[in-house]
């Protein structure tokens, strides 16, 4: 195992996770409802699933395209992201 990627990954995931949306439904489902074990297993699978969906499609991509142009569009694609949410009124 790759300890240096798994703890890279771990750390990007869980602070781009931090305050997100996600986050803020999974709080909002456990103050409403005594079953905090229910929403925690819902919200981690659905985790589980949305990062499995992630890694497919990157091992499917990396059969067309290189590493190296993946992570220059992801970063462009963060720049937009970044650039819609500044100007967007």
């Amino acid at each position: 195992m790759d300890w240096k990627l798994l703890l890279t990954v771990f750390g990007t995931v869980f602070l781009a996770e931090i305050g997100d949306k996600t986050q803020l439904a999974t709080m909002l489902y456990a103050a409403g409802d005594g079953r905090k074990l229910t929403v925690f297993i819902g919200s981690a699978t659905a985790l589980v699933v949305a990062s499995a969906i992630g890694v497919l499609a990157g091992a499917a991509l990396s059969r067309f395209v290189q590493g190296r142009t993946l992570s220059v569009l992801a970063g462009i694609g963060f720049i937009v992201v970044g650039v819609w949410v500044l100007i967007k009124p």
